[in-house]
């Protein structure tokens, strides 16, 4: 009654279930596509929030330096 079931992974995008392998993470061209855009994405939020953070700390630095 027990079925044993393959070793294998999800792609980390769709869920997909996919062969175990040390190299691949994902399960198609379109999955590694989107990905991709996705990692951009984050690092462009990423850049936006550290140059936020700096003009805030330039904003509050500049604000008691001149005397508000």
């Amino acid at each position: 009654m027990t079925e044993k079931i393959p070793q294998h992974m999800h792609c980390q995008i769709c869920g997909k279930a996919i062969q175990a392998s040390d190299s691949e993470t994902l399960c198609s061209e379109e999955c590694k596509q989107r990905y991709q855009s996705m990692t951009k994405k984050r690092k462009l939020w990423v850049y936006i929030m550290y140059a936020l953070i700096f003009v805030m700390i330039a904003v509050l630095f500049f604000s008691s330096y001149i005397g508000y």
